[in-house]
């Protein structure tokens, strides 16, 4: 009686994975949303720039509509990113809880796609991990440009915490790299 008890509980318990599949749907919805935005985002910063070239706008007016065009490309560039992560999330925890993605694995196999694709090809927690905190990493170097754009030096301290930043941010990347190769 006790062993029949075991393998019902074992069984509900390992069912119980599939709740996963809500997260899936959601961040798989959310990567498509994300999508959407910068899609449009990018559309509307093109629509802004058509009159760049127009003659009778002065350096002044160039300038700012300049500096704004990059400011909005950075946060589109940043929209898809989140998106990208969504996206990765949600094949990550479809791999790790429910299935492996077939049609992924047949195309890597017959070397439709490149080593390149192995992205979407997750194996462990900290493989997703590795894989998300690498596409937040990217955010973050986005987000810190954008403000690097926009940031007025008022004194000499500004630049030198600006310059700080730099550093960190390289030192992150290459620290990240360096993760890598283990």
């Amino acid at each position: 009686m006790n062993k029949k008890i075991e393998v019902l509980f074992e069984k509900m318990l390992w069912d119980l994975r599939l709740v996963v599949i809500v997260a899936v749907i959601v961040s798989a919805l959310l990567s498509l949303v994300m999508f959407y935005v910068a899609t449009v985002d990018a559309w509307i910063t093109v629509t802004h720039l058509l009159h760049y070239a127009d003659p009778t706008l002065d350096d002044s007016s160039r300038l700012e509509l300049r500096n704004q065009t990059v400011t909005h490309v950075v946060e589109v560039i940043d929209g898809f990113l989140l998106a990208t992560i969504l996206l990765i999330f949600a094949l990550g925890l479809y791999e790790l809880f429910i299935s492996k993605i077939d049609p992924a694995r047949a195309q890597l196999m017959d070397g439709k796609c490149d080593a390149a694709s192995n992205i979407l090809v997750i194996t462990s927690i900290d493989d997703l991990k590795n894989r998300l905190a690498k596409v937040i990493l990217m955010i973050l170097v986005i987000k810190f440009f954008e403000y690097g754009i926009n940031m007025g030096f008022k004194e000499p301290l500004d630049l030198l915490i600006f310059a700080a930043g730099i550093a960190l941010i390289g030192l992150a990347l290459f620290l990240s790299h360096k993760a890598e190769e283990h």
